[in-house]
Formats: C-alpha cells, structure tokens, sequence
C-alpha cells in the first residue's frame, strides 16, 4: 500500500497560482500510475491530470489544460500539482491517487490521501 498525503492548498485570489504536492510513503510511486482528482460541493470527483509510471502517457481535463501541470519527482516519492490562471471553479478538496494502471477512472487507483481544500476568491 502506498501512504498519500497532500499539502499546499489554501485560499487564493482568482488568477493567482497554487502548487500542490503529493508525499508518499510505503513504496515507491516509480511503479505507479499517479492522479490528481477534485471534488466540489455537490459534485462528483473527477480527474484533473494524470501520469503512467513511465511518464509516457499524461492525461489532463479539459478544464485545466494550459493551466496545471503534474510532475512527479521519484526521488523524492513525490507528485506535485503545479496551478496557474486558477478560477473560482477550481474550488474543491484536491486529491492524490496512486494506482497500477494509468486510467482515467476513480476505480483504476486503490490508494487515496486525504485531500487538501483549494478555495479560490473571485
């Protein structure tokens, strides 16, 4: 099992920036596909950028494309989530997701952090 834990959300301006990162323990993720999902109020999780243990096949939502960058630092067993242009709607809890496969589904990563709050002000 792969232990997650997010950090570096916040409050911020709309348009401003936010980095977050994923720190895990347990295993290392060189072996895992990792994730970025986000849940709103009332809405359903989704993903927001993705990448194979290889690094070879990314995903990124529509949503975001142009604005947020994942990166994953194996050294150092660590993902991070890079957030430029941030809009209101960017506003959820932002969650790490380590699975086996690369896929675009919750179901496709078993082990999850806790999340971190990212609110942004109009």
């Amino acid at each position: 099992q792969v232990f997650l834990e997010e950090s570096g959300g916040g409050l911020v301006q709309a348009g401003g920036s936010l980095r977050l990162s994923c720190a895990a323990s347990g295993r290392t993720i060189s072996n895992y596909a990792m994730g970025w999902f986000r849940q709103a109020p009332g809405k359903e999780r989704e993903l927001v950028a993705a990448v194979s243990w290889s690094g070879s096949r990314t995903f990124a939502a529509d949503s975001v494309k142009g604005r947020f960058t994942l990166s994953r630092d194996n050294a150092k067993n660590t993902v991070y989530l890079e957030m430029n242009g941030l809009k209101p709607e960017d506003t959820a809890i932002y969650y790490c997701a380590a699975g086996r496969g690369f896929g675009t589904t919750q179901a496709e990563y078993r082990d999850w952090g806790q999340g971190t709050q990212v609110t942004v002000s109009s």
